[in-house]
């Protein structure tokens, strides 16, 4: 079995990477230094193409990059993983059937119905075969609950067979609750608690977003293990300011 990032992921292992907002393949080769062991690049939120993507992919090298789509188009999808994406977060996924249909997206037949192309992921071609042989086994699908239907389908959407984490987006999750931004409320954080509750019991693992490191650290003693911790935009900022806030006291 290899020990690609889908496998890490399945077998628990506590997986720590940024959110790559800027379209630089010179951030991705810093943030890589830093010793992260994922990164999460996001085409939802930024103005990311694919082309932006696969330099960035080419540039991490070693260190897998995991791509949040814009939304559940599938030529995107094959885009992202053609251009070598170790798997996708899917946002908004809020119901079975929307989860099924990415896992048929992700996946080459017989498991699925891929298209089959030659891309950077297969090498251009000489690694054709190889990849081929071993992407359903290695692609990680990952879907979003940020909205109180996903909430309340989540037995049904845990279910799914291919779906290897979900991904817990408590901004917008408040938001669809009536409680826009008041993450800590305690209607939000029971429906987070059920949504981990309900995944982790059926192998399913939890994955969140926190801009530090104390923003995610309570989840971690509740079972979650992909954690996407500060964005790099943030973390520039804040250096930054740290800076000249130092020089000029």
């Amino acid at each position: 079995m290899s020990n690609s990032f889908r496998q890490r992921l399945r077998k628990g292992e506590r997986l720590i990477g940024p959110m790559v907002c800027l379209g630089s393949p010179e951030i991705v080769e810093i943030l890589c230094g830093a010793g992260f062991d994922w990164l999460f690049l996001d085409a939802e939120h930024s103005p990311m193409s694919p082309l932006i993507l696969q330099h960035m992919i080419m540039a991490a090298r070693d260190v897998p990059c995991v791509v949040r789509l814009p939304n559940h188009d599938e030529q995107w999808l094959k885009s992202a993983l053609d251009c070598g994406a170790a798997g996708v977060i899917v946002p908004q996924v809020n119901t079975a059937d929307q989860a099924r249909a990415l896992v048929r997206y992700a996946k080459y037949a017989p498991d699925g119905q891929r298209g089959v192309g030659v891309a950077r992921a297969h090498g251009y071609g000489r690694g054709f075969a190889d990849y081929i042989g071993r992407a359903n086994e290695d692609t990680a699908v990952i879907v979003q609950a940020e909205h109180i239907d996903a909430v309340k389908n989540i037995d049904a959407i845990t279910s799914v067979p291919g779906i290897d984490a979900i991904f817990v987006g408590p901004y917008d999750l408040s938001a669809s609750m009536g409680k826009s931004g008041q993450v800590a409320d305690p209607e939000v954080v029971a429906a987070i608690d059920k949504v981990a509750k309900t995944a982790l019991a059926k192998n399913v693992r939890m994955g969140i977003f926190g801009v530090s490191a104390d923003a995610v650290k309570p989840q971690l003693a509740h079972g979650f293990t992909l954690m996407a911790v500060g964005v790099d935009t943030m973390l520039l900022g804040q250096a930054a300011r740290g800076l000249c806030e130092a020089m000029k006291s």
